[in-house]
């Protein structure tokens, strides 16, 4: 029996429905997981967190309608072993050298870091991200402005001088514009794009946790393969879209062959 509900092909990408840690098993040759797992951010407490996602992460007075998404209810030591069991096995998805990029908050970044580790990954530090002064204002105190990506390879990593990528800046920075969101938690194309530019030998995306496919969106904006997975039928059917809809972008901008000669008017 498939491990997946569906698998859809568009292009030089691959999207399944299904549980990340039953589809992961089947993969493999990926250069980098980038990825934004549900990592219950909407509250300390155990009745925020218990709350749905539409409740936690949308705006009182908003007239956006999402749908809600699971697993955003763990404590932080539900959190650390189950991110643990999956990056385990996208580990093993991943070749000798590759990366992994996790996006987290301040409540839950300690048990990602120790997570990674557990999962056999060299954890390799923090990028802050910046979502700039747009944040909502707290007066008297700090604006919560930062999320983090956690970073980490599998085995050594080439750095240096002939690493195949670019001088990368120690933090990201770019707001979230709520008008371009297709998921309550969902992350800007340009930052996707920006960290993806690090390294010019991610050829292979792979993001286990998809939601409405932005992750898909960037790699194919940058002439990436993507594999991703997701859980919920709702965001995997707008994630099929709007890589459907990146596609078609990319191919008006792919550059057509020259016409011959005798087509230009000139001698042969």
């Amino acid at each position: 029996m498939s491990p997946w509900t569906r698998h859809v092909r568009i292009g030089n990408c691959d999207l399944y429905e299904g549980d990340a840690r039953e589809v992961l098993p089947h993969l493999g040759g990926v250069d980098v997981v980038f990825t934004d797992p549900p990592y219950s951010s909407g509250g300390a407490m155990r009745s925020d967190r218990n709350l749905q996602t539409s409740a936690k992460y949308r705006l009182t007075g908003t007239d956006r309608t999402d749908f809600d998404f699971s697993g955003d209810s763990r404590d932080q030591r539900a959190l650390m072993f189950w991110c643990s069991d999956w990056m385990a096995q996208a580990l093993y998805a991943t070749r000798s050298g590759g990366a992994l990029l996790c996006f987290i908050d301040w409540r839950n970044l300690p048990c990602v870091v120790d997570a990674v580790q557990v999962a056999g990954w060299v954890y390799r530090g923090i990028v802050p991200w910046d979502k700039t002064e747009a944040t909502r204002p707290n007066k008297g105190w700090f604006r919560a402005q930062v999320e983090y990506i956690v970073t980490a390879s599998n085995g050594p990593l080439e750095q240096g001088a002939d690493a195949p990528g670019i001088v990368q800046n120690g933090f990201l920075r770019c707001n979230v514009n709520p008008n371009e969101k297709h998921h309550l938690t969902g992350k800007p194309v340009p930052l996707l794009v920006d960290a993806l530019q690090t390294r010019f030998d991610w050829g292979t995306v792979l993001d286990p946790f998809m939601g409405s496919g932005s992750t898909g969106v960037a790699a194919v904006e940058l002439g990436r393969r993507f594999v991703g997975i997701e859980l919920s039928p709702d965001y995997f059917d707008i994630a099929v879209r709007r890589i459907t809809d990146a596609h078609r972008q990319a191919d008006l901008f792919v550059a057509k062959p020259a016409p011959a000669p005798e087509q230009q008017g000139l001698p042969l």
